[in-house]
């Protein structure tokens, strides 16, 4: 795991070290910054697989620190710090794209787990090529491998997660795509935190494909999502 590049941005020394020197020895290649600005410098002066982030630090939080990574790299896995648990942070964090939202103090065992299980999604979907496909979905041109929608000319970039998410929903069209099956295939098990984080993206993608009107994601109550849309 030492080609697996962590970008550490934690205001705590302490904590900070932990994390850095735990993961060391877990055979991943830390940086650690101690602030936002901090961890922005190191973000462009190198290729990460993965950022941990605290939220509350000096200088630049880390709500604004994840957004102007993701404004670099859209795709990057982040797993968010916090001391917080405040509902309102969580859907915060959702929605500019976290992949794991943790709450101190927590367990190096279960981040590890929290880790692995991100970055198994992630390497999955990167090396899906065999399986790769191309669908139509309304008027939209979606390409599974480059993670991307057309529109007549015009290219709309997903994430991993709105991708794998989109995926289904398309294999499942016009039927109902089960909650408990969309959790565990896209983020791994169907824990309450990943269950709020697919009603966030079901949201983009919603907002994104109702430029069709041929096309709508339904909620089934109970149940999960279906995708109505034509043959």
């Amino acid at each position: 795991m030492d080609n697996i590049k962590v970008l550490i941005v934690e205001d705590d020394p302490n904590l900070g070290e932990i994390l850095s020197e735990y993961l060391a020895l877990k055979g991943y290649n830390t940086t650690l910054r101690k602030d936002g600005e901090e961890g922005l410098e190191a973000f462009n002066s190198r290729k990460y697989n993965l950022c941990i982030l605290d939220i509350m630090m000096p200088k630049k939080d880390g709500f604004t620190l994840a957004q102007e990574i993701r404004i670099k790299d859209k795709n990057i896995p982040i797993i968010f710090l916090t001391a917080k648990s405040l509902k309102e942070d969580t859907i915060r964090g959702l929605k500019i794209g976290a992949d794991d939202y943790m709450t101190k103090p927590f367990s190096m065992e279960e981040l590890l787990l929290r880790i692995k299980a991100v970055m198994r999604r992630v390497g999955n979907s990167n090396n899906d090529d065999v399986n790769s496909s191309i669908f139509q979905v309304g008027k939209f041109t979606f390409d599974n491998n480059k993670q991307q929608l057309e529109d007549n000319g015009e290219i709309i970039k997903l994430t991993t997660k709105e991708g794998e998410l989109l995926k289904l929903l398309v294999l499942n069209k016009n039927k109902t795509l089960q909650r408990t099956i969309a959790l565990k295939s896209v983020w791994g098990d169907d824990s309450y935190f990943n269950a709020r984080s697919m009603d966030v993206y079901i949201a983009k993608l919603r907002k994104l494909l109702k430029e069709d009107d041929s096309l709508q994601i339904l909620t089934v109550h109970g149940e999960g999502f279906k995708l109505l849309m034509g043959n």
